[in-house]
């Protein structure tokens, strides 16, 4: 049995492929020294592989920042307003994906979003009326042939032509105008790499996996029966992942392609889809059996049993999708033995591909290590937070009054302006504060002077947002090292890894917690830094909490329990914080949910029965026990909200701010449509680049808003937390924020003199 994995991780055992982009960026290394660090470490992962006994390895997944990026740019689907920058190639690309303000012009960053259910985001490609599609990069051709040099023989990876339509924005235009190019150009790759001798060409859809319209079935088949009618020499694979492929699953079997690669972790029919038919004798089945999602071992027997029901008498083994949404390798961590062992990343995945494609013996060592972990009972049950959790009743979820009345109270007790303007929680994360809390963990520094240390940074935090004259402050979370790990550190159940970072997107890395057992709160958590800042100042200071979905969502999740039980385990940890916080004198509380959508099925069928009528309960719970003038926020990230809008108003939260700017504020429509209860702040400026809005282009934004958006009910906000950005542009981006909401505001007012 061959062995294959779908991508491997690209940031490096140590993140150095960050280290060396961020180096770029802010010119302290040249355009050689960064493509040099890329060629370093594909050698290194490619060797890797190969040493590990991997037969089918992995090119092209490298990407100095996202692979639909480099699809993008691989085809000349580049807009005309990075174009006219006329910067280098290099340049151009890293303009698509963080914007670019300079002697050049001056351009937002392409939209960013989530892809599928994960916590990678990718950009979208934008088709433009005159945006012609065709073959004018080489990273494909260059890293096979760079892979071959080396004496390894790689199989290219490419996202498809299905998923890069159903993915893509289409301005002034569609993408049926744009399908034969597209169809044209993919033709010219395959053409390509059949004559540089590649075996394999692997063509990722995933979106395959997703409900599938009757018109998106048509313009698949038209697609790939375009594609591959054409004699070749290289063999195609189709790769699916993140679910199965009910809709389509009969059509594939009919296609001129050589394999197929289906999803046994996610993909709840796979094994169904395969055993109701024959398998083509001609086709080769890539079945993904090895988990690329999450860091538990894979349970031998569990697999072995797997893949003896599959008909097909050859395939090859693979993971469920890329390793990359996994860290690089447990052995750079310090856990204990009886700990490690039940850990398997990137590297630890490749060994236990290759050890169950051996068909390991039930006599061997290796089979009966493993089946001696799974028969391990490694939990030891809180028997009171059982009872409580299964004491839970209909209202424990249900916060009184009712919107309204809270609505009205607030008013009262708060006395904000029209349009509110605050921050959405953190401020920078400079070299000083991430140092003083490195020594602090080193007990470089003993816990007084680390305390004296983080309440000056809070205290001049709290003074820059009484210059500017912010009407919500924050105490901008210098303490936390990322808004889930220090949550996670604070509570029981826990266990944090040194190295185990994960790309999220370009060159931010996070590194998931890992949920061991069950999860209770230990003591207070930030009552402390939310007090101390509330008592600098007039003006109200949010106290800033992780929801429960997200925290789930953000780690790495346990095998044995359900999410779902996990979830309420951690929602009754934060309730208690909440809690605290009121008693503590804290009148507003923001419990962010930004990974609310991560779980969500991909298929819509499944949404409530698997997720949405579990996981709105759990944030209710959170916060149903606050008093009515209590008003509560939350924030979430890059997702797409109009098909659960009315779930998200089913939160019942006070205020709810989302991520917005790089999706041009489509979201406004959608509320409106919904009639969105909720008071809202959508993202006025994108806080993942480093470009200043001016004070004109927010006024104009805010404008925009207030045409879809009821006045009483528009907050006016960045469209995230600020940790990454720099200091200098964070106070200047605030600072005409503040500057354009009080110009809209006093013009409001004066109108409403005038009527």
């Amino acid at each position: 049995m061959k062995t294959t994995v779908v991508g491997f991780p690209r940031i490096g055992a140590d993140r150095e492929l960050k280290r060396i982009t961020e180096s770029y960026l802010h010119q302290e290394s040249t355009a050689e020294e960064l493509i040099q660090e890329g060629r370093r470490l594909r050698k290194a992962h490619w060797q890797l592989m190969r040493n590990a006994g991997i037969d089918l390895i992995p090119s092209n997944d490298f990407s100095f920042y996202d692979t639909t990026l480099d699809t993008a740019v691989l085809l000349n689907i580049i807009p005309k307003r990075y174009a006219d920058l006329k910067l280098s190639t290099l340049d151009t690309y890293f303009a698509l994906a963080r914007g670019y303000q300079g002697d050049a012009g001056d351009v937002t960053a392409l939209p960013m979003k989530k892809w599928f259910n994960t916590n990678y985001h990718y950009l979208v490609p934008e088709f433009e009326t005159d945006t012609q599609v065709k073959v004018v990069g080489t990273k494909i051709f260059d890293e096979y042939l760079e892979a071959k040099t080396n004496g390894i023989e790689t199989k290219p990876v490419i996202l498809g032509p299905f998923t890069l339509i159903k993915l893509a924005a289409f301005k002034g235009t569609t993408y049926q105008e744009h399908l034969p190019q597209l169809v044209a150009a993919y033709q010219e790759i395959i053409h390509r790499l059949s004559q540089q001798g590649t075996q394999w060409l692997q063509v990722d859809e995933p979106y395959l996996v997703k409900d599938l319209s009757e018109e998106d079935r048509s313009l698949f088949l038209k697609i790939y029966q375009n594609l591959t009618n054409s004699p070749r020499n290289i063999k195609l694979l189709l790769q699916t992942y993140f679910g199965d492929v009910r809709d389509i699953y009969e059509d594939l079997l009919e296609l001129n392609i050589d394999g197929i690669g289906l999803d046994f972790v996610e993909g709840k029919h796979s094994l169904e889809l395969v055993t109701a038919s024959d398998f083509p004798e001609d086709k080769l089945l890539f079945a993904g059996v090895i988990n690329g999602k999450n860091i538990w071992r894979n349970d031998y027997q569990k697999s072995l049993i797997l893949l003896d029901k599959l008909p097909p008498k050859q395939f090859v083994l693979s993971t469920s999708c890329s390793l990359l949404h996994v860290p690089y390798s447990v052995e750079q961590e310090s856990f204990p033995a009886e700990i490690t062992k039940h850990f398997s990343f990137a590297k630890e995945k490749l060994t236990e591909l290759k050890e169950v494609a051996e068909n390991l013996d039930q006599e061997t060592e290796g089979w009966g290590f493993n089946q001696k972990l799974f028969r391990e009972n490694r939990i030891v049950e809180k028997e009171a937070l059982s009872k409580q959790l299964a004491a839970l009743t209909e209202k424990d979820f249900q916060r009184q009054p009712e919107f309204r009345t809270r609505n009205r109270l607030q008013k009262q007790t708060l006395d904000l302006p029209l349009l509110p303007t605050t921050t959405i929680g953190s401020f920078p994360q400079t070299r000083e504060v991430k140092s003083t809390r490195a020594r602090f963990k080193k007990q470089q520094i003993n816990n007084e002077d680390y305390t004296a240390f983080l309440k000056e940074k809070i205290a001049d935090c709290v003074a820059f947002q009484e210059e500017i004259d912010l009407d919500v402050f924050v105490h901008g979370e210098f303490e936390r090292n990322d808004m889930v790990e220090y949550f996670g550190e604070n509570l029981d159940g826990f266990l944090f890894s040194k190295k185990a970072w994960v790309q999220s997107y370009g060159t931010r890395c996070v590194k998931p917690p890992i949920i061991w057992s069950d999860v209770s709160r230990k003591q207070s958590i930030t009552v402390k830094w939310s007090t101390y800042a509330q008592s600098l100042t007039d003006k109200p200071v949010k106290g800033m909490l992780t929801g429960p979905v997200t925290i789930l969502n953000w780690s790495f999740p346990r095998e044995d329990i359900s999410i779902k039980e996990s979830t309420l385990q951690i929602a009754l940890a934060i309730q208690e914080e909440v809690l605290d916080l009121e008693a503590n004198g804290i009148k507003i509380i923001q419990i962010d949910e930004a990974a609310l959508r991560e779980k969500l099925p991909l298929r819509k069928s499944d949404w409530y029965g698997e997720y949405l009528d579990w996981a709105i309960p759990a944030f209710r719970l959170v916060h149903s026990k606050v008093a009515p003038q209590t008003q509560i926020h939350t924030h979430m990230c890059y997702s797409e909200f109009a098909d659960i809008l009315p779930a998200i108003d089913q939160m019942d939260a006070d205020v709810i701010s989302f991520e917005a700017s790089r999706s041009n504020l489509a979201l406004l429509d959608d509320l409106k449509a919904q009639n969105f209860q909720t008071a809202v702040g959508p993202g006025v400026y994108d806080i993942h680049s480093p470009r200043i809005p001016a004070v004109k282009e927010l006024e104009t934004t805010i404008e925009t808003l207030l045409e879809k958006i009821p006045t009483e009910k528009l907050w006016i906000n960045p469209d995230c937390g600020l940790k990454t950005r720099g200091e200098k542009e964070t106070f200047e981006s605030l600072a005409n924020l503040t500057r354009a909401a009080k110009e809209i505001r006093e013009r409001l007012v004066n109108e409403t003199i005038e009527n």
